[in-house]
C-alpha cells in the first residue's frame, strides 16, 4: 500500500495510475561555482597524479633497460633516456653477413631493439651486403678477406629468420624494418666518394688500435679498409638515423656516423655501446670461431651444450644480456652462485634452458636438457645420430674425421685426435696415423658433441 506524503491517506489504485509531467518528476540539482572548482580541482590532481605516475614507471623502465644491455651511450645517458620517452625515433643496428649464423653476442643488441621497438619506436636490421664485400677491420691484426657476392647472399639468407626470434618483423602497428646497405653504397660515384672522404684525415684513422698495432710491427694498412668505417658511418646519413646500436668494439666505426650525421644533416645521432660476452680469463670474445660459438639457429641438443660448456665466470652476464629473466631474479642467481649455496652447474642449466626455449620452445629446451644429462652425465649415446656409410671399409684416422665431416682439413683433424678428441664407441683415438678398419656399426664422436654413426 502506498502512501500520499501530504495527506497521509492510502493511494487508490486509480491515483496510481495517475501519470504526472516529466518536470515533476525530475529534481533539479544545482552546484555552486565554489563546489564546481572544488571537482574540478580534485578531478585534475587525480588526473596529474595518474600521468605522473605513468611517466615514473616509464623513466624507471627506460633506465631498466639501459642499464641492463648498455655500456655507453653518446652524447650521454640522461640526454638519450628524455629522447627515448618520446615516440618516433629511428633506431637502427647492422651487422655484416660474414658468416651464416648469427650468434648469442647478437642477442645482446636484438634484445635493446626489442625493448625500442615497444617503446613505439621504429627499429631497421640492415645487413651490410656491400660493406661485407670490403672486410670490417676491427679486432683484425691483419686484412680481413673480402667475401664474394655469392657467399654474401648465402650467408644473410636467413638473417630475418633468425633476428625474428627477438625482433618483431610482422607487428601490423610497428614492424622492425630490414635493409641491405648495398642499395645505396652501390649508387655512389667518385666525386660522392671524394666528397666522403675529405671529411676525415690519415692521423684519424689511425687512431684504431689495430692499425697502431699493425704499424708497431711495420705491417701494412690497405687504403680499402680505411674506408670501411666511411661506408658504415654513410648508412647512418642514408637512413636519416637518430640512433645506433653495436658492440663496444664497432664505438669507432659508429661515431664516424656520429659525425657525418652532423656534416651532412645537421643533426645529433645517439651512438649506443652494447657489452660483449667476453671469457674473463683470456679476455677474448666467447662468439669467436671456435666451439664457444653459439649460433642463434643452431639445433636445441648443440645449443643447450654448448652453454653448458661456457666458463662459469659468464653465467651471470648470459643471464643479463642473452635472456629476458627479470633483473631480480637475475641478481638472486649471482647471489646465490657467490655465496655457494647453488653449483654452477646447476645455475647453468637454468641458462641453457632458459636459451634454447627462446628460440626453440618449451618442449624442445626439455628434450634438449634430458639428452644432455643422458650423454654427458651418464655417458650413453644420443637418441638421434647421423648415419654414414664408409667405403673403403679401411681408412686413416684423420681421413675418417674429414670424410664424416667432423672436420674441415686434416690438420684440423690431426689436431683433434692429438688433444685426445676423438673416440670410437668410447675408445680414445691417439695416432691419427691409424688404420682403422670398420666391420660393424660403430660411434664416432668428435669434441664433445659430435656424433656419428658409422656403417660398413
Amino acid at each position: 500500500m502506498l502512501i500520499c506524503p501530504k495527506a497521509g491517506k492510502s493511494l487508490s489504485s486509480e491515483d496510481k495510475k495517475i501519470k504526472r509531467p516529466a518536470a515533476e518528476l525530475k529534481t533539479k540539482i544545482t552546484i555552486s561555482p565554489k563546489i564546481r572548482k572544488k571537482i574540478f580541482f580534485w578531478r585534475f590532481i587525480r588526473l596529474w597524479y595518474y600521468c605522473n605516475n605513468i611517466s615514473n614507471k616509464m623513466k624507471e623502465k627506460t633506465e631498466e633497460i639501459l642499464n641492463r644491455w648498455t655500456d655507453k651511450i653518446y652524447p650521454s645517458k640522461e640526454v638519450f633516456g628524455r629522447a627515448l620517452l618520446k615516440k618516433g625515433l629511428k633506431i637502427y643496428m647492422g651487422v655484416d653477413p660474414t658468416n651464416p649464423h648469427l650468434h648469442l653476442g647478437h642477442s645482446t643488441n636484438f634484445f635493446l631493439l626489442r625493448e625500442f621497438q615497444k617503446l613505439g619506436h621504429k627499429i631497421i636490421f640492415l645487413i651490410g651486403d656491400f660493406t661485407a664485400q670490403i672486410g670490417d677491420p676491427t679486432g683484425r691484426a691483419a686484412a680481413r678477406k673480402p667475401l664474394t657476392k655469392k657467399e654474401i647472399s648465402n650467408n644473410c639468407k636467413n638473417y630475418q629468420k633468425q633476428a625474428g626470434e627477438i625482433l618483431d618483423f610482422k607487428s601490423k602497428k610497428n614492424p622492425a624494418e630490414l635493409a641491405f646497405n648495398s642499395q645505396w653504397l652501390n649508387k655512389l660515384k667518385l666525386g660522392d666518394l671524394t666528397k666522403l672522404a675529405a671529411n676525415f684525415t690519415q692521423g684519424q684513422m689511425i687512431k684504431r688500435n689495430m692499425f697502431r698495432e699493425r704499424l708497431k710491427r711495420k705491417e701494412e694498412i690497405f687504403l680499402h679498409e680505411f674506408l670501411y668505417p666511411l661506408f658504415q658511418g654513410y648508412d647512418s646519413v642514408v637512413l636519416d638515423a637518430d640512433c645506433e646500436v653495436g658492440g663496444t668494439d664497432q664505438t669507432f666505426n659508429m661515431l664516424i656516423g656520429r659525425d657525418l650525421m652532423k656534416i651532412y644533416k645537421n643533426k645529433e645521432k645517439f651512438v649506443i655501446t652494447t657489452p660483449l660476452l667476453v671469457n674473463p680469463k683470456t679476455g677474448k670474445k666467447l662468439m669467436s670461431k671456435t666451439e664457444s660459438f653459439i649460433g642463434l639457429d643452431s639445433p636445441p641438443d648443440e645449443m643447450y651444450g654448448k652453454v653448458m660448456a661456457l666458463p662459469d665466470e659468464v653465467i651471470f652476464d648470459c643471464f643479463k644480456l642473452c635472456t629476458d629473466v627479470p633483473l631480480k631474479e637475475i641478481q638472486n642467481i649471482k647471489n646465490t652462485l657467490e655465496q655457494k649455496i647453488t653449483n654452477p652447474r646447476d645455475s647453468k642449466s637454468r641458462l641453457a634452458r632458459e636459451i634454447v626455449e627462446l628460440y626453440h620452445g618449451k618442449d624442445k629446451a626439455r628434450i634438449a636438457e634430458a639428452e644432455f644429462i643422458k650423454v654427458f652425465r651418464e655417458k650413453e649415446t644420443p637418441t638421434q645420430i647421423k648415419t654414414i656409410k664408409i667405403t673403403p671399409r679401411s681408412i686413416m684416422a684423420k681421413e675418417l674425421l674429414v670424410k664424416c665431416d667432423l672436420a674441415k682439413s686434416l690438420s684440423e683433424a690431426q689436431r683433434l685426435i692429438e688433444q685426445g678428441a676423438v673416440s670410437l664407441d668410447n675408445q680414445v683415438l691417439k695416432d691419427w696415423r691409424q688404420i682403422l678398419q670398420i666391420k660393424k656399426p660403430i660411434v664416432l664422436k668428435a669434441g664433445k658433441y659430435r656424433f656419428v654413426k658409422l656403417i660398413p
